[in-house]
């Protein structure tokens, strides 16, 4: 951020701080500072906000799962496939997404978390295009109702009267609960519709409810109807340990084959075999049980609903409410991404609209709840501290003691990198997350942080991967499991802190004359609007107050666990202390950073310094200064300055190399003395990226200048993560040796835009490159989505197609915020002069 602006805004923050301290509300970090008023306002803000967000599709992991964020709760899952031969339903099941499975694509279209969306799933294998429509209707005290609409539409491609089975997956967890389906009208299945009735402690009772729908059900004349049904939807209820509850195909597929023996042990006539459907036709069972499964067989298109309804919301949801509520959510969703999220030129086309609404909708479609225990290593092991030469051998060693073990269960609300491949929370990805979700709705932001935050331990460590229970370890090599409380990654949410302190700012400006709960009472009874937070400053001030301490504890532990050695080496530079190293190094990869394969210094030395880390505790230091600022502490916020301000220092004094023209990682060669290793890239842009560079820094035109070389960083589609120059580009593993990575692009855009906005010397080389590399990052990434359906993890900086996991909608849909950006065309003779200076 420039100097003059960030001027501005610490002012802004000073003049909140004093406001509304006069006006009565407290700005001190104090369990006796706040007024009466303000605890029980927070509450009941707090109250409405869980109650809105108690439903979704929490269980991205699937192609569709309704779940609350509830430990040991309700959850809900579909699964579908064709059943034209016996062998089909085994090899086109659905369930859990998956990448390279048949799909051209699948995802929300829209989708807003308060209150639901549409979601399209174009299954090419199965011949079948799928829309699951969900939606949330408040009321009570459980999270109010919600239901979903499935409907099933075959493509030009399938059978008329193809048979497809479709199964919902019905569990509750917890000993206190009970759940059991009606009885239907005969022993063989049920014609009309199927009814569970349940009972938990944290829902209270409810009822749910799925519909015959519409759809040909197919029939058969064969003897086994006389004993397995002609064709209803039928209901398997079951108890299992809930330890494997989750495990729903393999349920599925063990019922069925109990179904198939039976067939084979009352020896029907191999020349009279009953239809394939029917051999996959559930025996009905309805009743009592922590599993349950309702099962159809449609011939052609269908549709039914599903239907919860909670006892305390004191009306049942029907199909006709369904039906208003889905064309209601439809129309606010579009009108309040127009104004969220417009396009602007040279972005301004419908297709660019529905690009953009369906990159967020996937996004923040993607976030997720989970609950589990995690695995740890806490041995704290000598060998962890990596002091000796060779400690990525000794590091080794101590792992592969294998003294991990199960700690927790901890929960976790988050939104996730990719449903097929990364179903999880990542601790660095989810900042760039939470940067469009935060414009859509900063109090389901806030959420997700402070859930984050209640992950930290004593120590102020959060682990970089949250894996957590049996689900979500089933997704990941046994390899990767571990985490480790000595293993850092990138602190991206304090870009999140840093919006909301910015935008408490300027709400502040034009909200402070109603009280707060005036304005709460002016809301729907259960209905919390995106910017509570920011139109009752007071509460957001709150938030800042639980936070912070917090924000001080990681930022502590960084700075402690992750030292770099400045002294022993008798480095030269302002601070003694403002130098870091990752842990974790190895002579391949440096996963911590984030940046995995990147080149960095061989051997891996003790000694090491690594830029992107100090840039990253400049962030924090920041970051902290502000929140210190709008809370009126400013002990504390002098105190974060003048670390910054050793790290701006230091970013130059040990990580500028003159010769290169770039910052560089830093180790100690064999005279134990201070040298750098330069790999240009993104690492050598870092001081830039992160915003740390001033505008008239002298180090900025050199760093614009690599930037724009078509021979070094420069492509077509989007900035490289390394030199075409250097030795490894695009060698070995390739991960982060050559591709283009959105949310790297994504921070040059901005700050580009930050410097060709302000006065300087570079200002109109910065509107050029800002212009450029906005246009080329948003064809890159739109022209793929149209020719796959998809987006993807990193782009191929020759050809610009996406590439490595698919449906990678995590920080790619930074595209959304791209965007939606401010056009700043160069004048066409000012921009040739710049390229011919670049």
């Amino acid at each position: 951020m420039a100097s003059g602006r960030q001027l501005s805004f610490l002012l802004t923050l000073g003049w909140l701080s004093a406001l509304l301290t006069a006006l009565g509300f407290a700005t001190a970090v104090s369990a006796n500072a706040a007024t009466d008023d303000e605890p029980i306002l927070h509450r009941e803000i707090g109250r409405q906000n869980n109650q809105s967000l108690l439903w979704g599709p929490y269980r991205p992991n699937l192609y569709f799962g309704v779940r609350p964020r509830i430990p040991q709760s309700l959850m809900t899952g579909l699964m579908w496939g064709k059943v034209e031969t016996y062998t089909d339903f085994q090899h086109t099941v659905r369930y859990t997404c998956e990448q390279n499975e048949g799909m051209k694509g699948y995802g929300w279209e829209e989708y807003d978390p308060r209150r639901g969306g549409i979601q399209t799933i174009h299954d090419i294998q199965n011949g079948l295009d799928l829309t699951t429509s969900f939606v949330k209707v408040p009321g009570g005290t459980h999270g109010g109702n919600w239901a979903a609409r499935i409907k099933g539409v075959l493509n030009g491609d399938a059978p008329k009267d193809q048979k497809t089975i479709v199964a919902f997956y019905v569990t509750q967890e917890g000993a206190d609960s009970e759940l059991q389906a009606l009885p239907g009208e005969d022993q063989f299945g049920y014609e009309g519709d199927v009814t569970l009735k349940g009972h938990s402690e944290s829902l209270g009772n409810y009822k749910l409810v799925v519909t015959r729908g519409q759809g040909v059900q197919p029939k058969s004349d064969h003897d086994i109807s006389r004993i397995r049904g002609p064709g209803q939807t039928v209901v398997q209820s079951l108890t299992y340990p809930e330890e494997h509850i989750w495990q729903a195909k393999p349920i599925l597929f063990r019922q069925l084959k109990e179904g198939v023996d039976w067939l084979v042990e009352n020896k029907y006539d191999v020349q009279d075999p009953p239809p394939p459907w029917q051999v996959y036709l559930l025996t009905n069972r309805p009743g009592a049980g922590n599993v349950h499964i309702v099962q159809k067989v449609f011939e052609g298109d269908f549709e039914f609903d599903v239907l919860f309804s909670s006892e305390s919301a004191g009306k049942e949801l029907t199909s006709a409410d369904l039906s208003r509520e889905i064309k209601e959510t439809t129309e606010s969703f579009a009108e309040r991404f127009s104004s969220v999220f417009a396009p602007k030129a040279p972005f301004s086309a419908d297709r660019f609209k529905e690009f953009g609404r369906s990159m967020f909708s996937n996004l923040i479609g993607g976030i997720g709840y989970f609950y589990g225990h995690a695995v740890v290593d806490r041995s704290y092991a000598p060998e962890y501290d990596e002091e000796n030469e060779g400690f990525w051998e000794e590091t080794a060693e101590a792992r592969a003691r294998n003294q991990q073990a199960l700690e927790g269960p901890y929960e976790l609300f988050t939104s996730i990198p990719s449903r097929p491949f990364f179903p999880r929370g990542f601790l660095w990805d989810e900042g760039f997350h939470l940067l469009p979700i935060a414009d859509w709705d900063m109090n389901l932001t806030l959420e997700i942080v402070k859930s984050w935050f209640n992950l930290m331990d004593e120590d102020g460590w959060i682990g970089r991967e949250q894996i957590l229970g049996a689900e979500a370890r089933s997704k990941v090599p046994p390899e990767f499991q571990t985490q480790y409380p000595h293993y850092a990654n990138p602190p991206t949410l304090f870009f999140i802190i840093d919006a909301f302190v910015e935008r408490l700012a300027g709400a502040a400006n034009g909200s402070l004359g109603d009280s707060g709960k005036e304005r709460l009472a002016q809301q729907h009874d259960e209905s919390l609007p995106a910017t509570a937070s920011l139109d009752n400053p007071e509460v957001g001030l709150e938030h800042l107050r639980r936070l912070y301490p917090l924000l001080q504890r990681q930022f502590n532990w960084f700075r402690r666990t992750q030292a770099g050695d400045i002294k022993s080496y008798e480095r030269e530079a302002y601070s003694s202390q403002e130098g870091y190293r990752w842990r974790g190094r190895t002579p391949t990869h440096c996963l911590t950073s984030g940046l995995d394969d990147y080149p960095r210094p061989q051997p891996p030395h003790p000694g090491e310094l690594h830029v992107d880390l100090l840039s990253w505790v400049g962030v924090m230091a920041r970051s902290l200064a502000n929140v210190a600022d709008a809370l009126g502490l400013s002990a504390d916020a002098e105190q974060y300055k003048k670390v910054l301000t050793a790290i701006e220092r230091n970013l130059d004094d040990l990580h500028w190399s003159e010769k290169d023209g770039c910052y560089c990682d830093a180790t100690v060669d064999d005279f134990e003395e201070h040298t750098l290793v330069c790999h240009k890239g993104y690492i050598s842009l870092f001081p830039f990226l992160t915003g740390l560079l001033k505008p008239d820094s002298p180090r900025l035109g050199r760093l614009l200048k690599l930037i724009g070389d078509e021979e070094e960083l420069w492509s077509p589609h989007g900035l490289r993560s390394l030199s075409k120059q250097d030795e490894f580009y695009g060698t070995a593993e390739n991960y982060w040796r050559s591709p283009v990575w959105i949310n790297i692009n994504y921070l040059a855009i901005v700050q580009l835009y930050n410097v060709a906005t302000q006065e300087g010397p570079h200002r109109e080389t910065a509107r050029d490159l800002y212009s450029r590399l906005r246009k080329n990052i948003v064809d890159t990434v739109y022209q793929s989505w149209e020719e796959t359906g998809f987006a993807w993890e990193q782009y191929n900086p020759e050809t610009g197609k996406g590439q490595r996991t698919q449906h990678f909608t995590g920080w790619t849909s930074l595209v959304v915020k791209i965007m939606a950006m401010e056009d700043l065309p160069a004048a066409e003779a000012a921009a040739g002069h710049v390229r011919d200076e670049l």
